[in-house]
């Protein structure tokens, strides 16, 4: 059965993804570290505090130290994972990152759920849209967002294996399962979800699921699609944009400011190499207010309708 073929009815938040692959790889690798700002039942590392209580720290609510120590902790040889909200992990911790983190180039992870529109009713306080475009910027940091369950636990244990700062952005909503578990990723690597002639569609994130419908959509009204799940903006992969420069026309669906994502990510090597057009589906430069999840995303026009519709206009 193909992808675009699977029932998306069936979902998981991505950060449970994060919080079963992160008891699996702690226990093959003790030098793994989880540490909490204290709020570890949100993030879903309260079963790696159960099973491995002697590779857990929680410093209380304090992002900033909590970046300092996992420094700290990496200059040792541990690998810790910082488990906050992605508001906090991105913002308040941004200068630690920087400094202490991304400087030294050390091998300490920012593991961070609540990612994007996904707080809904928490309010714009609590909607990280610019976390990916603010960490993308800061040299030695990947930055990486998985579209579903099964794809976001192989990122992580990814993460866990290479070296160097990396940015893991989660939902705190539910999203469609859409891979099996024996799909495989690469950081660093689009996952080709379909090829396609007319037009090119680069989601990620909470976004994939919305353009696998209106790939289906497309599809079906005679516009053959070629879509890809860009699961890391940071390094992007240039050869996958180029790849989509051979149809020329490119849509991008971010869960995130159109600013300084995912779209301006791809419209940056399109600049660099020319000959295609982008259109950038994503959070309106706006900050999100309280509302359900997809009422925020339909104000930002962040849906299968509109990723249709701005297809067959650029199709024209």
């Amino acid at each position: 059965m193909s992808i675009l073929e699977k029932d998306l009815t069936v979902k998981k938040a991505t950060r449970q993804g994060f919080g079963d692959e992160i008891v699996e790889i702690g226990k093959e690798n003790k030098d793994v570290y989880v540490i909490d700002v204290d709020i570890a039942k949100s993030c879903k590392t309260t079963d790696f505090i159960k099973e491995l209580p002697n590779q857990h720290i929680n410093v209380g609510i304090a992002e900033q130290n909590a970046a300092g120590l996992a420094a700290g902790l990496a200059t040792t040889g541990k690998i810790p994972f910082v488990s906050t909200y992605a508001v906090f992990g991105s913002l308040r911790m941004a200068e630690q990152i920087r400094q202490e983190i991304c400087y030294p180039n050390l091998n300490v992870k920012i593991a961070c759920s609540h990612g994007g529109l996904t707080p809904a009713n928490d309010g714009g306080s609590h909607q990280a849209i610019e976390d990916m475009g603010v960490l993308r910027s800061i040299p030695n940091m990947t930055v990486i967002m998985g579209a579903d369950y099964y794809s976001t636990r192989k990122l992580v244990r990814q993460a866990a294996e290479i070296y160097g700062p990396v940015y893991l952005r989660f939902t705190r909503d539910t999203v469609p399962m859409i891979y099996g578990e024996d799909e495989e990723f690469t950081i660093g690597k689009a996952k080709k979800i379909k090829d396609g002639k007319d037009l090119a569609i680069i989601a990620n994130g909470d976004t994939v699921h919305l353009a696998i419908q209106a790939t289906k959509q497309l599809e079906n009204e005679g516009i053959s699609v070629k879509l890809l799940d860009m699961h890391t903006i940071k390094p992007i992969d240039r050869e996958a944009v180029v790849e989509c420069l051979g149809i020329g026309k490119i849509i991008t669906v971010e869960d995130h400011n159109i600013l300084n994502g995912l779209g301006s990510a791809v419209c940056e090597v399109v600049a660099e190499e020319g000959n295609g057009i982008v259109r950038r589906i994503g959070v309106q430069d706006q900050f999100g207010q309280s509302a359900p999840y997809e009422k925020l995303l339909e104000l930002n026009g962040i849906t299968v309708e509109n990723i249709v519709s701005t297809a067959k206009n650029l199709v024209k």
